[in-house]
């Protein structure tokens, strides 16, 4: 493991993260505790569980009403299907 102070790590953060996310174990020394950069995979369903406190239940409950509120919609012609072009024209 390649260790380093926060000093060190500040000055070259983004080759460290580089580093870290290609499996290379890189640690930043913060007072007695040694902390690791690691690489994660980030899905919704984590994301709405650690932030929310949601249960999984929920979290399905929420892509069931979801894709029934986008079928529901497209069914109705009320969804408009927009290209980027035309995202950006919109915004000028």
């Amino acid at each position: 493991m390649k260790t380093l102070t926060i000093t060190d790590a500040k000055k070259n953060l983004g080759r460290w993260l580089a580093a870290a996310a290609q499996g290379e174990d890189i640690g930043i020394i913060c007072g007695a505790e040694i902390v690791a950069l690691r690489k994660v995979e980030v899905e919704s369903v984590d994301y709405a569980q650690r932030e929310y406190g949601a249960s999984s239940e929920q979290v399905a409950a929420l892509e069931k009403a979801t894709e029934h509120r986008y079928q529901r919609l497209k069914r109705s012609k009320r969804l408009a299907l927009t290209t980027t072009d035309e995202l950006r024209k919109m915004l000028d």
